[in-house]
């Protein structure tokens, strides 16, 4: 009785036409006849298909040994991995220290890549169309950094129905609403509010479009005239000629970029010490803390007839909204939110005007210096004002010349205004 399986025979190395050497069969010669030496430390098998076989050989059977496998075993099927299922060796645990460091390489470079996204995206978005350099006779330069925040009456891009609802009217052109000096420094932010009823003098100056220049004449009107006459390089010339001060940037926003912005926050938190009406902005505020929607923050900043200080109770109430619309707007609520900040971010940079060295950085410091002045480090004040004449309110001028020397020495701001 043969005790060998089927094609094989009883001389070593000899088997039937199944798998054999030179055999006609269908089958290639297996693996087993290729040469193997048998492992250090595996026990030579006695039992099944190496009975016969000389003392020593290892037929490769029952071993755990498959060709195929890299030193040091641990192959399957020959192909070098573990079985399925199989537990991991010591040397094949999860290095999950290196999956942790590669998990937060690629968090930074997403947040990278989608940060400078963001920069380039908000910064084509803004408009720079103020040319400082058409503007003549500059003062020097002071210590920080000066702008002139313009809040203009803008309508452009509105619809008939939005100027109806926000009360705007449908005067053509633009005038100057309301206009601010910010000063950014080491002795914290001033806010300067300058009343569009200021008595100013028209200083000579070079028309922005034609070029043409124009001399001094001593001629005296208000503030906002010049805004009027010749656009904000005017504006601007006219600033730094009655105070001595240099302004180093320009932003200008309209009627419905600023509406735009605060709806785009859902609204701004105000606490309204006493309630008051006028039917000319469309106000109707009741005492107390309430949110403002952009209609209602507009008329706000609008009002004026409804005090007995008319523009200089108007200005102190657009300071105190534009220090909370800051403060409430950067906020990691809105910074890392996706879908409050793009939103705010395109609302405001749609309309916003600046000059043509403005950045998105020097806007943002700008932005933030605003929100500092009520951070218990800034100042907020009015032009200081001596008096009045033909109903245009006549500054102060020592007072004047006193602030725009702590301003440009970046010196803590003593003056006070009205």
């Amino acid at each position: 009785m043969n005790d060998w399986p089927d094609g094989w025979t009883g001389n070593r190395g000899e088997r039937g036409d199944r798998y054999g050497r030179g055999s006609a069969g269908a089958q290639p010669d297996g693996a087993r006849v290729m040469p193997h030496v048998q492992p250090r430390g595996v026990p030579q098998q006695s039992q099944g298909y190496d009975r016969g076989y000389e003392p020593g050989y290892d037929s490769g059977y029952n071993t755990g040994q498959v060709y195929g496998s890299p030193p040091g075993g641990g192959g399957h099927d020959g192909y070098g991995g573990p079985p399925p299922g199989a537990p991991r060796g010591p040397g094949q645990a999860p290095d999950w220290r290196r999956r942790i460091k590669v998990g937060a390489l690629a968090l930074v470079v997403v947040i990278l890549g989608v940060s400078i996204g963001t920069y380039f995206w908000a910064d084509g978005k803004l408009k720079r169309e103020v040319d400082l350099s058409k503007v003549i006779e500059r003062p020097a330069e002071g210590d920080g950094t000066n702008y002139l925040i313009v809040g203009s009456d803008s309508r452009e891009g509105m619809s008939d129905e939005d100027k109806k609802k926000l009360h705007t009217g449908s005067a053509e052109g633009k005038r100057t609403d309301s206009m601010m000096i910010l000063h950014d420094g080491s002795n914290g932010p001033t806010l300067i509010s300058l009343p569009r009823d200021s008595n100013v003098t028209i200083p000579s100056f070079r028309g922005s479009e034609s070029g043409k220049m124009f001399p001094n004449t001593g001629r005296q009107t208000k503030l906002n005239a010049a805004y009027a006459e010749d656009g904000p390089e005017l504006l601007v010339r006219t600033v730094e000629f009655n105070t001595g001060l240099r302004i180093d940037h320009y932003v200008e926003i309209g009627f419905a970029g600023f509406a735009n912005i605060v709806d785009a926050i859902g609204g701004v938190e105000l606490d309204i010490p006493k309630a008051f009406k006028d039917k000319k902005s469309g106000a109707d505020f009741q005492a107390g803390k309430q949110t403002l929607d952009g209609e209602q923050a507009l008329a706000f900043v609008r009002t004026r007839y409804a005090f007995a200080n008319s523009d200089l109770d108007r200005t102190k109430n657009q300071q105190k909204f534009l220090a909370a619309l800051a403060s409430q707007t950067a906020t990691p609520g809105t910074i890392l939110n996706p879908f409050a900040f793009y939103p705010t971010m395109s609302a405001g940079l749609d309309t916003v005007i600046v000059d043509k060295d403005m950045s998105l950085w020097a806007l943002g410091q700008m932005f933030f210096a605003m929100k500092g002045v009520t951070g218990g480090d800034g100042t907020s004040m009015n032009m200081p004002i001596s008096g009045s004449v033909g109903g245009n309110l006549v500054w102060d001028k020592a007072k004047v010349k006193e602030l725009v020397n702590q301003l440009n020495n970046d010196e803590k701001v003593t003056v006070t205004g009205n």
